[in-house]
């Protein structure tokens, strides 16, 4: 009994270091988003937005084929879930598409605050479609979280522009996207549904470049192409090793982190300065993150619930 007791301890404590690792991969991930619609809303200046939807998956693709291909890694290609990994990278490329979209007329945070109720929706389908159910506590954690990043952005002071709505379905891809990632995470590799993410996003949107394309005006966007591409490939990497680890209703809160990355990029590069509004909203952000990561460290997913 004590043999079984100490087992049990042990298989505990590393369960809860893998949610920790799976928390902080989601954040770092989080963090490359940020810069990977810093630079689409960049690029959106300089060329048409399906160009630019284009450049994100092609040098992904390419980018991650040098690191993993079915030459040093035999057997990527073979899938148990080959309609659902196709499925799941279509969202993600309808999510990226629509986020680009809505980037050309919106601001990074206006786009940032609607993506923000992914958490919402990802922990409303995690029980049902998962069996990963949450306690009160964590919706209070992430109700209150939403609620910051309201405070931030204020919509309908002022008004919003119809691009919102663009905002809204890449927002709905993305909820899907991740609980079918989490699905995933227990038939395939990460090497694997990295790869079937960039390739079909690549593919599709090869066709469809040819109509739009303009020549870049310099090397820096040429450059700016590549980094656009190695910035989503990582994030999504880290994203798809973190979900193997822990729980998608444990990880979608955190999403919320991202609105310190995206406060501080569009202050540097498009000089967008925070207001009191944006302050206050994200301390109530950070607040809301750390009590969910304090639940993560002291009772684990079962107690909490």
């Amino acid at each position: 009994m004590e043999l079984d007791e100490e087992q049990y301890g042990v298989e505990q404590r590393r369960a809860r270091r893998g949610r920790l690792t799976g928390i902080a991969l989601m954040c770092a991930a989080l963090a490359c988003f940020s810069c990977l619609d810093t630079t689409a809303k960049y690029l959106n200046y300089h060329m048409d937005t399906m160009q630019v939807v284009w450049a994100r998956y092609m040098s992904a693709f390419v980018l991650a084929f040098f690191l993993f291909n079915p030459m040093s890694h035999p057997g990527m290609l073979r899938t148990r879930k080959p309609v659902m990994q196709v499925g799941r990278s279509a969202l993600l490329l309808g999510s990226t598409a629509f986020n680009f979209y809505a980037l050309k007329y919106l601001q990074l945070d206006q786009v940032l605050s609607i993506l923000f109720a992914t958490p919402l929706l990802v922990a409303a389908m995690a029980g049902p479609i998962l069996g990963e159910w949450i306690g009160w506590r964590r919706w209070v954690a992430i109700v209150v979280g939403f609620c910051g990043v309201l405070l931030v952005t204020r919509p309908g002071a002022g008004g919003i522009h119809p691009a919102a709505f663009l905002a809204i379905g890449g927002t709905l891809c993305y909820a899907v996207y991740v609980v079918s990632t989490r699905i995933l995470s227990r038939y395939d590799s990460n090497e694997t549904t990295l790869f079937y993410s960039n390739l079909v996003g690549a593919a599709l949107m090869s066709f469809v470049v040819p109509f739009v394309w303009t020549t870049p005006e310099n090397l820096f966007i040429m450059f700016l192409m590549v980094v656009c591409g190695a910035f989503g490939s990582f994030g999504h990497y880290m994203l798809i090793a973190g979900h193997r680890l822990a729980p998608a209703s444990t990880l979608a809160p955190f999403i919320y982190t991202q609105i310190v990355w995206t406060t501080a990029l569009g202050f540097l590069v498009f000089g967008d300065i925070p207001n009191s509004w944006t302050i206050a909203g994200a301390v109530i952000v950070i607040s809301s993150g750390l009590y969910l990561l304090y639940r993560e460290r002291t009772v684990g997913p079962r107690a909490a619930a």
